[in-house]
């Protein structure tokens, strides 16, 4: 059975606390761990990712990655799976595709990702449920010149997030967190009233300086962020 991001990230951190990598040891790259634990690469990522997050482990490009001289702490953004947030609610979860296209990406979207003219992307529109009432609305586009691969993808069955953190790792995430007023679009889809106050998440990942998505999800009055530390 291959290892978990949770078991890779366990080990890890076991290998660190017990010495047998030392503050400023150089740690062995993601491809060569994959082959330790007998998984793929984006495990190892992931389970790196939130070690970086932790303060443990110190990630530079091309520098490779280090134990940490000193802990760091700051608050950390998971990228969460709605499925799990539903389920850990004590709620049933229902995931619906609304609509799916490939576009030429819009000015704004190349402004933001600094994508190339002409540049394609897939946009999808999804939906979560929980217990059959609304929870999130999910605006995504994906970069289809960074994962091609996309474009041929199964969104009706398996939600974008999911996808993508199988799919690919990232190295650079941007996260804004923002309170608006529903417009009549997403208070049809939220089943509020337009003016209700929504809370939206703007989320853009990077794998190797090459945009991979980004996305716009909305919640319906009284959803609750939490975040560790």
């Amino acid at each position: 059975m291959k290892a978990t991001y949770k078991e890779v990230k366990s080990d890890i951190l076991a290998k660190i606390v017990k010495g047998d990598w030392g503050p400023g040891d150089l740690v062995p790259n993601e491809v060569d761990l994959a082959v330790t634990y007998g998984c793929a690469r984006a495990t190892v990522n992931r389970a790196m990712r939130e070690l970086a997050d932790d303060g443990i482990i110190e990630r530079r490009r091309k520098a490779g990655t280090r134990v940490r001289m000193t802990q760091v702490r700051q608050a950390r953004f998971d990228i969460p799976l709605v499925r799990d947030e539903v389920k850990e609610r004590g709620a049933d979860y229902r995931y619906s595709l609304v609509s799916h296209e490939v576009e030429v990406a819009p000015d704004w979207l190349r402004a933001r990702l600094q994508l190339p003219v002409g540049g394609k992307a897939l946009h999808l529109v999804c939906m979560h449920y929980a217990d059959g009432v609304p929870y999130e609305h999910e605006n995504r586009w994906i970069n289809l010149s960074a994962l091609p691969s996309a474009e041929g993808a199964d969104f009706s069955q398996e939600c974008p997030t999911e996808w993508l953190l199988a799919a690919i790792p990232f190295s650079k995430a941007e996260i804004n967190l923002s309170a608006e007023l529903a417009d009549q679009k997403l208070s049809d889809y939220l089943a509020c009233s337009v003016g209700d106050p929504i809370f939206s998440v703007e989320r853009s990942t990077w794998w190797e300086g090459d945009a991979v998505t980004f996305v716009r999800l909305s919640y319906r009055p009284g959803y609750r962020l939490t975040t560790r530390y």
